[in-house]
């Protein structure tokens, strides 16, 4: 996946040796899982499956069936999107990377789904940037996580109480690297799009969309249960889903939210 991801792990008081051995055991699981993913997904590698696959070396069914299962869930996240995330259209064949990574973290994260009672309180996933998330910091307090400002990366731009997963998508750090789907070519209609939700592969896809798409994809995620977004233009202008998980945030004047039955347009 050509990328680092971190894993995190908050504890709710000192953990004993049986459930530090545990949580080994958990760590290891997890970090088998991406580096399957790896193997199989990175475009990186030129002996991957989907390597192979892109140059018609070998079928879908002759991949490993997790290729199947991601392109399935590639095919329902390019319905969503409208078209604007899609991993058949990338130059050279089917690329599914804007969904694998945020795939490939939170299916490290279910790794941790039988923690410790009481020990853990909360497992970040951090796949560059990308954080699927269970549980909080501890007392009650949520994870809060900052978006990055694209003018000034490092500046926040945002702070987000997460639930869940966060994916940010934009061209401020790696270039021209997001694809029009429409027209084949490097294009971005917005700095910096941000959307949480409860599943990370989704989330990833669907900020790959808004960035490519700009405002006019606010629209398709307002109604989709569970997600929100925040778009930042290439003006520093700033528009959002209904239900973004702002970390207290008084919305400052011109700006206005969407709801699932509104369309884009200036506040």
């Amino acid at each position: 996946m050509g990328t680092v991801v971190t894993i995190d792990v908050y504890t709710a008081r000192e953990v004993t040796g049986e459930e530090l051995g545990i949580l080994r055991g958990q760590l290891s699981r997890a970090r088998a899982v991406l580096h399957r993913a790896d193997e199989v997904f990175s475009t990186w590698r030129p002996d991957s499956p989907v390597s192979c696959l892109r140059r018609k070396e070998i079928s879908l069914a002759q991949a490993p069936p997790e290729v199947a299962e991601v392109a399935e869930r590639c095919a329902t996240a390019r319905k969503l999107s409208g078209g604007w995330f899609d991993p058949w259209a990338m130059p050279g064949g089917f690329d599914p990377t804007g969904y694998v990574k945020g795939w490939a973290a939170q299916s490290a994260l279910a790794e941790f789904s039988e923690l410790p009672s009481g020990a853990v309180c909360g497992v970040l996933v951090n796949a560059a940037g990308d954080i699927a998330s269970s549980g909080g910091m501890g007392h009650g307090q949520p994870f809060r996580i900052g978006v990055a400002d694209p003018a000034a990366p490092r500046r926040l731009a945002e702070i987000v109480e997460l639930t869940g997963a966060i994916a940010t998508s934009g061209s401020y750090e790696r270039g021209s690297h997001l694809t029009d789907p429409h027209s084949g070519r490097p294009a971005t209609r917005a700095a910096s799009a941000s959307v949480t939700g409860p599943d990370l592969g989704l989330a990833d896809a669907l900020a790959t969309a808004l960035a490519v798409a700009g405002e006019p994809g606010l629209a398709l995620i307002g109604p989709l249960t569970g997600y929100a977004a925040l778009l930042i233009g290439h003006d520093g202008s700033k528009r959002w889903t209904e239900g973004f998980p702002f970390a207290q945030r008084t919305p400052p004047p011109g700006t206005r939210s969407y709801g699932s039955g509104d369309q884009p347009g200036m506040g």
